[in-house]
């Protein structure tokens, strides 16, 4: 598992929305925005009540998930001054977890970075996790040259 460095680490949690790339078995990809709390070299997305509905299992990213696991997600700031890019890129292999005490604390974690889903009733909903095992920095996010 990779160690994300302070500096990459703060740059990741500053961001509310990141974008997550998935592939089903075939290779197609999938990308769409999400909300995400990192815990440790964890990332946790929460599959939400609204507008989605019915069997969260369904979801194209579940079913991606589920059939190959390898997924990425780009957290990153965009600036008319280029000189203030920055983009974190995190690689992991993809678990779903559906109950247990990892369930509670990625909806704990969730909850307490975006305020939207302390109304929402996510107990009975799958939390796709992440395991970071490769991380890319650039721009703003990179860590500090020593003085």
């Amino acid at each position: 598992m990779a160690t994300v460095d302070l500096q990459a680490a703060a740059f990741v949690d500053a961001q509310r929305v990141g974008h997550l790339a998935t592939a089903d078995a075939a290779g197609t990809p999938h990308v769409i925005p999400v909300c995400f709390v990192r815990v440790a070299d964890t990332l946790y997305i929460a599959i939400d009540q609204k507008p989605k509905r019915g069997d969260p299992r369904r979801l194209k990213r579940v079913r991606n998930v589920l059939e190959n696991p390898r997924v990425a997600l780009v957290a990153d700031t965009y600036d008319e001054d280029w000189s203030r890019l920055g983009f974190v890129l995190l690689h992991g292999l993809a678990r779903l977890v559906e109950r247990g005490q990892e369930h509670h604390q990625a909806l704990a974690a969730l909850r307490a970075k975006y305020a939207q889903y302390r109304a929402m009733a996510l107990e009975e909903r799958p939390v796709i996790a992440v395991d970071i095992d490769r991380v890319t920095v650039w721009g703003t996010a990179r860590a500090a040259e020593p003085e």
